[in-house]
Parts: C-alpha cells; sequence; structure tokens
C-alpha cells in the first residue's frame, strides 16, 4: 500500500485543514496513529462497512423526517417522555451528510473541525438536543456505563456534536440522547425480516474537553516525528511485532 499524498497536513499551510470527528477520535485513542494517517497518508487497514447499520440508521431518519415536517413529536420520544420535537434547520440534512456536517474552524489552531450528527431536536427552552442513532443485537441490558472503549467512545462522539453546535451560536442542552435499535434474537425464525426494540437511553455530555484535545492534535500534526504509539493500540503493537520478526528472518 503505497502512502496518499492528498489531503495530508502540512504545518507550512496557511490554509484551514480539516479535522473530522472520527480523525479527532483516532487521536485520541493513539497519536501515532493519527501523525501517519493525517501527516505520512499511512492510514489504518479499512474493515467491512456496517452496512445493516446505516440501513437502519437510514430509516430512523426518515421516521423522525416525517415528524420533522409536520412539527410533531416521535412515538419514541412520547414513550419516554422527552418534551421536544426534531429540529427545523435549513442546514439539517448538510449536518447530517458525510464529510460535511456542522462545522467550525477554530482560529487558534486553524483546524475546521467537522462531524455528521444522526439528529436534531429542540426542547421548549429552544436547546438544541444532540441524538445518536445506535445498532445493535444482545440480549444483556445496554449500559452506557460498563467501561467498554468503544461506549467511552460514543459519549465523545455526542460530546464533539453538543460542542460544534455550542460553536455555532446555537444553545445546546448537556443532555443528549441514544436511540438504540436491539436486534430479537428470540424470534422463532428470520421470515426474511429482523424484528428490533427501540431504546431511549439520555445521556448529560461535557465538552470542555474538546478544546485542548484540538490543541493537542494540532501540536501532535506539528512534529517533525511521529509520537509514541498507546501503550493499548492494537495497531501498533502489530506493527512493532512484524516490525521485529522481519528484522530476525
Amino acid at each position: 500500500m503505497s502512502p496518499r499524498t492528498r489531503h495530508l497536513f502540512d504545518p507550512r499551510s496557511k490554509e484551514p485543514y480539516k479535522i473530522s470527528r472520527t480523525r479527532l477520535e483516532r487521536f485520541l485513542e493513539c497519536p501515532r496513529c493519527f501523525y501517519l494517517d493525517r501527516r505520512l497518508g499511512v492510514d489504518r487497514v479499512s474493515g467491512p462497512a456496517f452496512t445493516l447499520n446505516t440501513a437502519t440508521d437510514t430509516l430512523l431518519k426518515k421516521e423522525f423526517d416525517v415528524c420533522r415536517a409536520a412539527g410533531k413529536q416521535h412515538p419514541l420520544m412520547k414513550k419516554y417522555k422527552v418534551n421536544a420535537v426534531p429540529f427545523q434547520h435549513p442546514a439539517i440534512d448538510v449536518w447530517r451528510e458525510n464529510f460535511k456536517g456542522v462545522q467550525y474552524l477554530h482560529e487558534p489552531t486553524n483546524l475546521l473541525i467537522t462531524g455528521a450528527v444522526d439528529d436534531v431536536w429542540v426542547n421548549p427552552k429552544k436547546e438544541l438536543i444532540v441524538v445518536d442513532y445506535k445498532s445493535t443485537s444482545t440480549t444483556k441490558d445496554i449500559d452506557l456505563n460498563d467501561g467498554t472503549p468503544w461506549k467511552e467512545g460514543y459519549k465523545r462522539q455526542m460530546e464533539i456534536y453538543q460542542w460544534l453546535l455550542r460553536q455555532n451560536g446555537f444553545k445546546v442542552s448537556n443532555t443528549g440522547y441514544f436511540v438504540y435499535v436491539n436486534a430479537d434474537t428470540s424470534q422463532d425464525a428470520f421470515d426474511s425480516k429482523l424484528v428490533f426494540e427501540e431504546q431511549l437511553i439520555a445521556y448529560k455530555g461535557d465538552d470542555r474537553w474538546v478544546e485542548q484535545a484540538i490543541i493537542d492534535a494540532h501540536t501532535c500534526l506539528c512534529r517533525k516525528k511521529a509520537p509514541k504509539g498507546s501503550e493499548d493500540c492494537a495497531w501498533c503493537a502489530y506493527r512493532n511485532t512484524a516490525k521485529a520478526a522481519l528484522e530476525h528472518s
């Protein structure tokens, strides 16, 4: 795999450099992987696309868009007694589009931070509520506080969206919601369909870490050499093991 040469960070450039929410999360996971990707053009090997998750996201958006157009609550909001409606805004489709999303230029670093939200609701206080769709299939209770790394990432994901909307001048509620759809495997047969149970999970975000993370990511990008990898980074461990094996072969 040859390194990519396009879209790489150049410390000498005066043009704003786009960093997505996903790439900022990559920096938090492992600064070395982040540097290899954004400075040297060597990304991690991509895995398979989660097309079933994408399908449920698309269908959920259609459902909530019907309620958005009518200015009424979705049944899930009523079930969980959430006093809000889907937010109507001319840019809502842009905010939800990959590679565009909600954007904000962080002037101290000249980094253009972006993030594509799944949905935004609004309450009677005119506070925006960040909503994220998640799909799974489990017989266990869904617990966002079980310490699972990717669930901690889900929380940071929501907080970055909250931060982005605030930087764009909106009043944002600290409380966001995860719309979880859980495929029920207790059914007697597949019958060409999956049956999902819907659950709404509230999460109180705290985006105070985002500003420093952006500054730290920029500092990392400006380094002349790649930083050390995170101790628990499987990708760095693989690279190191492979390098050692080749040197002793």
